[in-house]
């Protein structure tokens, strides 16, 4: 068509050449466009179709694809805009189950769950938080506060309290209010703090232990009963067979043998005076009497009571702490180092200030202590003794927590051997 244009302008313009290219120009350029449009339309369809596809993966709406029939550079773009879609469809169908899951763990646990955004109402809540605090009605849109005013004067004072802890809420004053005699309920509650979506959040956890204790109660008493129960019967017995026999003797006349049986029996009484006595001082801890001493009068006391041998230098500032209870705890842990196997010479013990904190050392080279018997060293009335309490580690540690402080066991590394007993009081 242009080169018939062009024959055309030169049979009737032969002597004009710019006027017959501006003709066949004007003439061409719309149909070229016409073409160039008809052959783009496909593409710029594509193009459409892919910021559709686009807008629809912000919605979160991964479920379309694209189809394009050539086989160009444009079909590996389409195939791989179809491969992102599947991945991250795949990736969002692969969230909403873990999110399933997690939001059916969550609602089901026994630990109610309050979400409360900073100043501002609750946001969410899991269902044992609605049966625990609001009769199982929905608490989303409440107010902390002004669902703490239905409720019991421990919880509130718990909340604002502010911290981890224990309480009691007596059973006819909430949360879960009931008649009849009145009941202690034990709750612990638990707090974090996190941002979400730039805005401060604080989740509230409350889990209630009273039926956890009450197992773990007579779980003790049955343990204590049977401890107590085996040493009165390892001294009863022996000495109701030595009053048998001295009566024995006596009616024979046979007297030669009586202060024998008496000083048995004697000792076998002073035996279980102090087993009782034992349990009496573990069950009766008074408030520790804060005084402040040196270090110097207070471990030449001990020394005279109990040989070991000291390492390093004493610090030379002074203390404060309960004397008499501190003794007695230091008193138990040396005690169990001269009857761990160690030589009497190899029980030391070290004080000293490190990070603004007192660390005292006991230390002894006996056979040490095996896995089990080191996780349950500090519970009360363990014992790996044939004759033993099982209170002197767990007299120990309730003194030093009442301090403040805490107690931890680990065994000495070879050759030495042995355990290290670490108490960290406050300074």
């Amino acid at each position: 068509m242009s080169i018939a244009l062009v024959y055309a302008s030169q049979h009737f313009f032969p002597k004009e050449f710019g006027l017959t290219v501006l003709l066949v120009a004007l003439v061409m350029l719309p149909v070229t466009v016409m073409l160039v449009r008809s052959q783009m339309q496909a593409m710029l369809a594509l193009f459409r179709a892919l910021s559709g596809t686009v807008i629809s993966y912000q919605d979160g709406d991964y479920s379309f694809g694209l189809h394009w029939p050539r086989h160009d550079e444009l079909a590996d773009l389409v195939d791989a805009h179809n491969a992102l879609g599947d991945v991250l469809r795949e990736q969002r169908l692969s969230l909403v189950q873990r999110e399933l899951l997690l939001d059916t763990m969550v609602q089901n646990t026994p630990v109610a769950m309050l979400l409360v955004a900073e100043k501002g109402p609750i946001v969410f809540a899991n269902i044992a938080a609605r049966q625990l605090l609001n009769e199982g009605r929905k608490l989303e849109g409440h107010t902390l506060d002004a669902l703490l005013k239905h409720l019991s004067a421990s919880l509130r004072e718990a909340i604002d309290k502010g911290g981890d802890g224990l309480f009691t809420v007596n059973t006819k004053e909430g949360p879960n209010r009931q008649n009849g005699d009145d009941e202690e309920e034990v709750y612990h509650l638990a707090r974090r703090n996190f941002s979400l979506n730039g805005r401060h959040h604080e989740l509230l956890l409350l889990r209630h232990l009273t039926a956890e204790l009450r197992r773990q109660e007579v779980q003790t008493w049955k343990k204590v009963i049977r401890v107590i129960s085996h040493e009165l019967n390892n001294s009863l017995a022996p000495v109701a067979s030595l009053a048998n026999s001295g009566t024995e003797l006596l009616r024979r006349g046979q007297t030669e043998r009586l202060p024998e049986i008496l000083s048995t029996i004697e000792e076998r009484s002073r035996h279980l005076e102090s087993f009782i006595q034992g349990y009496a001082s573990f069950a009766k801890l008074p408030t520790p009497r804060i005084e402040t001493t040196s270090w110097q009068p207070f471990i030449s006391r001990l020394q005279s009571q109990m040989d070991f041998h000291l390492t390093g230098e004493l610090p030379d500032e002074k203390v404060s702490f309960d004397i008499a209870q501190m003794e007695q705890a230091l008193l138990n842990l040396l005690k169990n180092a001269h009857e761990s196997g160690s030589a009497p010479e190899h029980v030391s013990l070290g004080v000293r200030r490190l990070h603004g904190m007192i660390r005292i050392e006991v230390m002894d080279q006996g056979n040490g202590m095996i896995d089990t018997v080191m996780s349950n060293a500090l519970v009360p009335f363990y014992s790996t003794k044939r004759s033993g309490t099982g209170l002197g580690l767990a007299l120990a540690r309730e003194i030093i927590e009442a301090h403040g402080g805490r107690i931890l066991l680990r065994n000495r590394p070879r050759p030495a051997g042995g355990v290290i007993v670490t108490l960290v009081l406050p300074a």
